[in-house]
């Protein structure tokens, strides 16, 4: 927390030159201030988003929104969540941005639903501030920044930006903020969670000018948490559970990022460690004969993730329950705990449901090539499964 804190002031200093707080002035701040994580619920009153067969964006990203601020009101005591709107608003997304700046936020966080022509498409994507790289992001960028044109004055309030000229982007090669790495960090641990908690395949982490983004002086992202435009995805969007997984996948990737931001003292934050494949000690007890299956002979192969932890944990400690063969390894500046080995994702699922049955709920499948952590679907591939 204090980290970021850190930053954020220094940011705040480096691009306003100390117009706005004298060196004095920041010292004067309470120390116990909380972290500001701003949520922005994309679109708004007027403005419908993205209009599905069933359901409108602003409906969904707000419903996605609040359950997102629940869950790190619930479970982060030391982060004051705001919302750049609780409901069926309208706000300009200038001023979005301006209530993250205001209240020096530690994150800012745009919730929207995407849609393309080609409703095969699918999946999540997560956008940081920047350049777009295809005419698939620009195309993105502009479906979202067309917001603006239901704003009053909206000339005076962005210099003249016209949303749907691709010779108005050129202005963002001037905004590449000096949270980009940060940004993206933040992205990549959302798109992990949305690929390997809810299942969402998995589009990457891009960049594209989005107006909602580049005025802010935090590290922020836009999360385009699947297609409307798909029947079944927007199906999945609308319901209850579909929201719940995408809040939560959402909430552990703030919860994550937060950790790596303040790596232990002496550890670089990419610092990865990741443990190499071994044949676990046999072990003749029930228990261990049951949790996992004979390791495979190739060098990718699937484990259950059952803890993370900002701090080093002995494997054999009582928080384990008993599970045998618990490894360790790094990844994101987290220490992170799993076990097993196994060759199939079928029998990775047989393991989690053991593992889950000992009281980690929160277990969940990955995977590894080598020393090196996968995505399932890499996996997959790699395995011709």
């Amino acid at each position: 927390m204090g980290f970021l804190r850190y930053f954020n002031k220094l940011t705040l200093l480096a691009l306003f030159g100390g117009l706005f707080l004298s060196p004095d002035q920041l010292k004067a701040q309470p120390e116990t201030r909380r972290d500001v994580i701003v949520i922005d619920a994309g679109h708004g009153g007027k403005d419908p988003g993205t209009i599905g067969r069933k359901a409108q964006e602003k409906s969904l990203t707000l419903a996605v929104a609040l359950k997102l601020g629940k869950l790190i009101s619930e479970n982060m005591k030391d982060v004051e969540v705001m919302y750049t709107r609780n409901s069926d608003k309208f706000i300009e997304l200038y001023q979005r941005a301006a209530l993250a700046n205001k209240n020096k936020a530690a994150l800012f966080i745009s919730v929207h639903c995407n849609a393309n022509k080609n409703k095969t498409l699918r999946g999540a994507e997560t956008y940081i501030m920047g350049l777009h790289r295809s005419i698939a992001n620009l195309e993105v960028a502009k479906l979202e920044n067309a917001s603006i044109l239901l704003e009053s004055d909206y000339n005076k309030e962005y210099q003249g930006f016209d949303p749907n000229s691709d010779e108005s982007y050129i202005i963002f090669s001037l905004y590449q903020n000096a949270n980009l790495e940060m940004s993206s960090q933040l992205a990549s641990t959302i798109q992990e969670q949305m690929s390997e908690r809810v299942g969402l395949n998995d589009r990457g982490v891009r960049q594209a000018g989005f107006l909602v983004l580049y005025k802010t002086t935090m590290p922020s992202v836009l999360a385009e948490i699947g297609y409307l435009s798909n029947p079944a995805e927007e199906d999945f969007l609308i319901s209850e559970k579909g929201q719940d997984f995408i809040a939560s996948a959402l909430y552990r990737a703030i919860r994550d990022y937060r950790h790596t931001a303040a790596p232990d003292p002496g550890e670089s934050a990419s610092t990865v460690i990741t443990p190499k494949p071994a044949t676990p000690k046999a072990d003749t007890s029930p228990s261990a004969s049951q949790q996992s299956s004979t390791p495979p002979s190739s060098a990718v192969f699937y484990s259950v993730q059952v803890k993370s932890s900002p701090k080093k944990l002995n494997t054999d400690a009582s928080s384990f329950n008993g599970l045998k063969g618990v490894k360790m390894y790094r990844h994101e500046g987290l220490y992170k705990y799993c076990v097993g080995e196994e060759p199939t994702v079928e029998k990775a699922l047989e393991l989690l449901n053991r593992v889950k049955k000992k009281g980690f709920r929160d277990a969940f499948v990955i995977a590894f090539n080598g020393q090196e952590r996968i995505t399932i679907s890499q996996a997959k591939k790699l395995l011709g499964q």
